[in-house]
């Protein structure tokens, strides 16, 4: 849902980004939205085919076209996210902050407007968080679609990164939930499969999500090494994750993917998406639809897929930017 009282939307992202003032992505660079690009009817891709069950829709349409202002989004997401042909700092934290908004209880932008990105585990958030809040402040979207969009867009931003169709149309809500249940870093890898089937996730779901730490570093479960990768490269898509984790080569490694990577229940699943970049691409997107409608009750919603990069950093030009500042409209 919209958050339709702009003057609503700029105390709420005015308070976030006051808490927020170690944004580590810096106050001295703006972040400028290129003018909005003609927004083209496309035909819905075939992958809601395959998962429209989750959306409870059936071969239900989306109600319209979507807002041109989701590709005004977009061109500026694409400024931060990408650099040198790699994604950046920028594009990890929103991929992360898609997760840490939903998996609590509800994709409802309360990272945001509850102040959750001021908890220990998302704390590497802030100024991402900051930066979103003023986006939605100056653009008057809603919070929680704002999260899913960014995060679509930095995984496909990613080389090699997938097209993870979003919609447009979620409940906002300033309510916190409860982010104390997400994994620690050292967490058990059998609680972890329990936490995840709780929240309806199988497996196959749970080690295709934690493949998203391919783009991943560490900042504070030891800070000695903040900034350390969770694989060799960073800033591709790619699947060293899976197979550097199971060899004890990464560059550093949390003892609870470890524990994810040799649990019976994950293992096998783990193993093969090191293997074949396909099967976890494929597995990936499914599992990361379903989280972005964790809580979600309206089944009226607006296809924004189209508004997303059409190709990874890999296949078109990018020019080096640095990464900090806020959103400007």
């Amino acid at each position: 849902m919209y958050i339709r009282n702009i003057l609503v939307s700029g105390l709420v992202a005015a308070s976030t980004v006051q808490a927020y003032n170690n944004d580590t992505f810096g106050e001295d660079e703006k972040w400028i939205v290129a003018d909005p690009a003609p927004v083209q009817k496309r035909q819905l891709i075939n992958v809601f085919g395959l998962i429209s069950s989750f959306f409870g829709g059936g071969n239900q349409q989306d109600s319209s076209q979507c807002p041109a202002i989701w590709t005004q989004i977009s061109a500026t997401l694409t400024q931060q996210f990408s650099a040198n042909g790699e994604c950046t700092d920028a594009a990890r934290a929103a991929i992360r902050a898609a997760f840490h908004d939903c998996f609590p209880g509800a994709c409802d932008g309360s990272l945001i407007l509850a102040n959750e990105c001021a908890q220990a585990p998302s704390r590497a958030l802030q100024g991402f968080c900051s930066n979103l809040a003023g986006v939605a402040s100056q653009t008057n979207v809603g919070v929680g679609d704002l999260i899913q969009f960014a995060a679509a867009h930095a995984i496909k931003t990613c080389p090699e990164g997938p097209t993870v169709p979003v919609r447009i149309g979620r409940q906002d809500s300033s309510r916190e939930n409860d982010w104390r249940i997400l994994p620690r870093g050292d967490a058990r890898g059998n609680d972890i499969v329990r936490l995840f089937s709780s929240k309806g996730f199988s497996p196959v779901d749970l080690a295709a999500l934690l493949g998203a730490h391919s783009t991943a570093k560490q900042q504070f479960f030891d800070p000695s090494q903040a900034g350390a990768a969770l694989d060799s490269t960073p800033g591709v898509w790619d699947i060293k994750y899976y197979t550097e984790t199971l060899r004890g080569n990464a560059p550093f490694t949390l003892p609870a993917d470890r524990n994810v990577a040799r649990n019976p229940a994950t293992a096998l699943a783990f193993a093969r998406f090191g293997v074949d970049k396909k099967a976890w691409d494929d597995a990936f997107v499914v599992a990361m639809v379903k989280m972005g409608m964790m809580g979600v009750t309206n089944r009226n919603m607006i296809d924004c897929t189209s508004a997303l990069p059409k190709t990874s950093a890999s296949k078109r030009e990018v020019k080096e930017k640095r990464v900090s500042g806020r959103f400007t409209w």
